[in-house]
C-alpha cells in the first residue's frame, strides 16, 4: 500500500528557524504569539516546488487505485461533481482528480429508464372485444372527431352528436401484468388503431390489415391500461408509462402526463 505523504512535515521545514515549533499542544500554547500579531514568512520557491513535486508524485499514484463499486466525488461545499459506475480494475482518471481540485461540477447523469426497455419485450395476446362502438367525451364534455384538415383526433364541442368518433375496444392479456388492463382503441368498423407518441404529441391512427392477434416491440404503441374510476376512464400508454391519452379546449387529443392537460373520459 503506497505511503501517505506528511505534506505537515514539509511546511514545517519552510518556515524560519526562529520561530517556535513544538509537538504537542501543551507546548505549542505556550510558545504561541498572538494570533492578531503573529506573521508568517511566505514560502520559499523551493519549498513550494517541492510540495509541488510531491503533491504530483503522490496523485500520479493515487490514478492507478481501482474500486469494485460505485464512485461519488464530492467537493468540500458538499456538490457531486462526478457519478461513475466504475466496471472491475477500472482506475480514476485524471479529469475526476482534477474535479476534486477545482472544484469542478458536472451535470447529473440521468439513468436510463429500464421500464420502456422492459416494455418493449412484453407481449400482449388478443382476447376479444370488450365494448363496441362507444364514444367518448373529457370533463369539458367535448366529444372527439377526426380532424378534417389532418390525420389526428380532435376535441370538440358538437351540437350533432353523428360527427363524434365511435371507438371499439379490444382486451390483450400479458403473463407479465396481471395487475393492468391492457386494451387497444380502434376506430368502428375501421382497421384505425389509436397509436401513442411522445410527450405533448398528437396520438396517431395506424392502419393495420386486422386485428393484431399478438403485440409486441414497436406495435407496444397501441396499447393502453384502461382503469376506471367512478364514472371516469384513464388510458395509460404502455409504451410510455408517464403519459395518458388526454385533450385541451379545441385541441387535438395527445399524450400528455396530467394538467393543464384533462386525461379523463366518460364512455357513452
Amino acid at each position: 500500500m503506497a505511503k501517505v505523504p506528511d505534506l505537515f512535515e514539509d511546511l514545517k521545514d519552510c518556515y524560519s528557524e526562529d520561530e517556535d515549533y513544538s509537538s504537542t499542544m501543551d507546548h505549542l500554547s505556550l510558545h504561541q504569539k498572538s494570533f492578531y500579531t503573529t506573521s508568517y514568512h511566505s514560502l520559499g520557491e523551493t519549498c513550494v516546488d517541492k510540495l509541488m513535486s510531491r503533491s504530483t508524485s503522490e496523485t500520479s499514484k493515487t490514478s492507478k487505485l481501482t474500486f469494485k463499486e460505485s464512485l461519488v466525488l464530492v467537493s468540500a461545499n458538499g456538490k457531486t461533481l462526478k457519478k461513475r459506475r466504475l466496471s472491475f480494475n477500472q482506475p480514476i482518471s485524471d479529469d475526476d482528480l482534477e474535479a476534486i481540485a477545482y472544484d469542478l461540477e458536472e451535470e447529473p447523469i440521468k439513468p436510463r429508464s429500464a421500464s420502456r426497455l422492459l416494455q418493449s419485450n412484453v407481449s400482449y395476446t388478443y382476447k376479444r372485444i370488450i365494448q363496441k362502438e362507444f364514444a367518448l367525451n373529457d370533463p369539458l364534455h367535448q366529444s372527439i372527431i377526426q380532424d378534417p384538415t389532418s390525420q389526428y383526433l380532435k376535441a370538440t364541442s358538437l351540437t350533432d352528436q353523428d360527427q363524434e368518433v365511435k371507438f371499439d375496444m379490444g382486451a390483450y392479456i400479458s403473463t407479465t401484468e396481471d395487475s393492468k388492463f391492457p386494451v387497444t382503441l380502434r376506430i368502428s368498423k375501421t382497421h384505425l388503431f389509436v397509436s401513442a407518441q411522445e410527450e405533448d404529441e398528437p396520438v396517431l391512427l395506424k392502419e393495420m390489415p386486422e386485428t393484431p392477434k399478438t403485440i409486441t416491440g414497436s406495435d407496444t404503441n397501441l396499447i393502453f391500461f384502461w382503469e376506471s374510476h367512478s364514472d371516469m376512464n384513464y388510458f395509460t400508454s404502455a409504451a410510455h408509462p408517464e403519459l395518458l391519452i388526454a385533450t385541451k379546449e379545441d385541441s387535438v387529443v395527445h399524450m400528455a402526463r396530467g394538467l393543464p392537460s384533462m386525461t379523463e373520459f366518460q364512455i357513452s
